[in-house]
């Protein structure tokens, strides 16, 4: 286990350096002039140059981001351009915000998706079956920004049973989790659908229903445990998908976390800010899946880490 968590931290390391450059050129690829955007409207020539000096704008771009790699391998992610506060500091504020909401989304997703794709394995072809299997492709049809400004119609403007907007209390967590996690959940139950209808048609489940075993044994105990071997692999990509789909949610209804953080940085042309943004966010989605590779042992103890 040691050597195998060993392997896979050292398999980070080009992950981050090759997500650290293509933000680097993407914000590179953005028109505008960074320097001009900070300076403001009027400013004259003079303050520009300033600017790109201090920032070190007027260096080629190799020069900029060695510059800024020798700072992230220190702990240092630089000071944001938009009001030369530390970087480190304002993302740590505002990334509990997001890991909860992805978090919480994730359990929605798995608790609806594991369920709706049980309910539809066992009975497959049946209305239930059909019944689930359409309500998963309108989930995955409709993005959960959409999704999120229904909900926010219905229960906040329309009924008032829940606040439109913040991060302050569970009745302000209800719709954005909800609105995330519908589209991850709809994906869940295909793949557990999926993985159950392959899995019961094994022997040693035709062995198990005849031998006269309770059917929620057989199903929940036996079949359950060695399908949910792919779901999780969907879930930890998921949680990724989830984590980037909070830039949406987050705006939609006013959520300050670090996707509301990122958008906000890229408006403004933040580059120290955007790199650490996405740098933090992709060192979250490997630890995710790093612990979502533990728990296949955890599944299924045949499984080899080494």
């Amino acid at each position: 286990m040691t050597l195998f968590l060993l392997k896979r931290l050292l398999q980070t390391i080009p992950v981050i350096i090759g997500v650290t450059i293509v933000v680097f050129l993407i914000m590179q690829m953005v028109p505008g002039d960074t320097a001009q955007i900070l300076a403001g409207e009027g400013a004259s020539k003079e303050t520009i140059e300033n600017l790109r000096k201090e920032y070190g704008l007027d260096q080629p771009l190799y020069v900029q981001y060695i510059d800024y790699m020798k700072g992230v391998v220190q702990g240092d992610l630089g000071l944001s351009m938009r009001n030369n506060q530390p970087v480190y500091n304002e993302i740590m504020a505002r990334l509990p915000i997001t890991i909860e909401l992805a978090f919480y989304s994730t359990i929605i997703t798995v608790i609806l998706g594991v369920i709706a794709g049980i309910i539809s394995a066992v009975r497959p072809n049946s209305v239930a079956d059909m019944t689930v299997m359409v309500i998963a492709l309108l989930g995955i049809s409709f993005p959960s920004f959409f999704l999120g400004l229904i909900l926010m119609y219905i229960f906040s403007v329309e009924l008032h049973w829940l606040p439109v907007a913040g991060w302050d209390s569970y009745k302000h967590m209800i719709l954005p989790v909800f609105a995330l996690g519908t589209s991850g959940a709809a994906i869940v139950a295909r793949m557990t659908r999926s993985s159950m209808l392959e899995v019961v048609r094994q022997d040693y489940i035709r062995t198990a229903n005849a031998k006269g075993l309770d059917f929620y044994l057989v199903v929940y105990k036996h079949a359950l445990r060695n399908a949910l071997i792919p779901v999780i692999t969907v879930v930890g990509l998921q949680f990724g998908a989830l984590l980037g789909g909070t830039v949406l949610i987050e705006s939609v209804f006013a959520i300050n976390g670090l996707g509301r953080l990122i958008v906000e940085s890229i408006r403004m042309r933040d580059l120290p800010m955007v790199q650490g943004g996405v740098l933090v966010a992709s060192l979250v989605f490997v630890i995710v899946n790093l612990f979502v590779d533990i728990l296949y042992k955890f599944f299924n103890r045949r499984i080899d880490l080494s």
